[in-house]
């Protein structure tokens, strides 16, 4: 049934993934407070902060597509509703994705950090907490489904 919590918890995964492709991750100002670098899932760019001005612009798509991915990943897990085993499965390769685009945005963060200010850390932002969010949403969403399994082989060995 789709109406179940873990149903809920599922499509909050993926919300919270959508937030990571579409929204800031990560911020950081040089020391004469002129240029600004800006993470996002998909590029990051250096721009003047007083005429917003592009100075340089890196790909970083592969932080979005691992993000739409683990969306995508969490949709299909909370379609999988009639087999409780699969669905468990799916979640622990979302947690997975999650934790290597988690461990992806930090790495890259923590490289553009050292070329642009490395005397002062960035700030990170909205779309770097999606993740996380995301993250213990899956972990509760995995938990009811376990929940649910272990009622229905309990149901099982009465009869």
């Amino acid at each position: 049934m789709i109406q179940r919590k873990q149903s809920i918890f599922l499509f909050l995964v993926a919300v919270g993934m959508v937030a990571v492709a579409f929204l800031p991750i990560w911020f950081q100002v040089n020391q004469g407070q002129t240029l600004q670098l800006k993470l996002t899932a998909w590029q990051l760019l250096t721009t003047e902060i007083e005429t917003g001005e592009i100075q340089h612009s890196t790909n970083t798509m592969y932080i979005g597509v691992l993000a739409l991915t683990s969306a995508a990943l969490a949709i299909y897990s909370l379609l999988q509703f009639k087999n409780r085993t699969k669905q468990m499965m799916l979640n622990m390769i979302n947690s997975l994705l999650m934790g290597i685009n988690l461990g992806v945005i930090v790495f890259v963060s923590y490289q553009a950090n050292q070329e642009f200010n490395p005397n002062v850390t960035g700030a990170y932002v909205i779309g770097f907490y999606g993740i996380v969010f995301a993250l213990i949403m899956n972990i509760v969403a995995n938990r009811f489904i376990r929940k649910d399994e272990l009622l229905v082989r309990s149901v099982d060995r009465i009869r």
